[in-house]
């Protein structure tokens, strides 16, 4: 019997490094109105030579445009993704956080799940999210069952 295919991931890039630009690129430009490499290379811990690059090659292959000291604009499938990229990192934020894990470990967690899951997986987990969010009584029973498993 043939393998079970795998369901498309939300976006169509292929490397997380990638995934991880447009998504700074887009909450720089949602949350500033522009983003700029020096902003960029900051928020991801890397230098600005190496932001540069990887911008170059996100201009190539069409995910933005960046003008040399102008900063860098998101094309409408750079945007896209983006978008995308910003949806997984939230549901995935708001429903570990949810739970009441430290920031910390929710961070790391979700950097390391995000780029790795299907459309479906994602509504999935935006569809228990929001019942969770809509529920406080069921939120704290697993909390509390939760709990109980730390302890034992």
């Amino acid at each position: 019997m043939p393998a079970a295919k795998r369901q498309e991931t939300t976006a169509h890039v292929h490397s997380p490094a990638i995934e991880d630009y447009l998504e700074q690129i887009h909450n720089l430009i949602e949350g500033k109105g522009y983003a700029r490499v020096v902003d960029i290379a900051k928020n991801l811990g890397i230098s600005q030579a190496s932001v540069t690059n990887m911008i170059q090659r996100l201009d190539a292959e069409g995910y933005v445009v960046y003008e040399r000291y102008r900063g860098v604009v998101m094309t409408e499938s750079g945007k896209k993704i983006g978008q995308e990229i910003a949806r997984r990192h939230e549901v995935l934020t708001r429903l570990l956080s949810g739970f009441g894990l430290d920031p910390q470990t929710v961070h790391e967690d979700v950097e390391g799940m995000e780029h790795h899951m299907s459309r479906a997986t994602l509504d999935v987990l935006t569809l228990l999210m929001e019942e969770l969010e809509g529920n406080p009584r069921l939120m704290a029973k697993l909390k509390e069952r939760l709990s109980a498993r730390a302890s034992a």
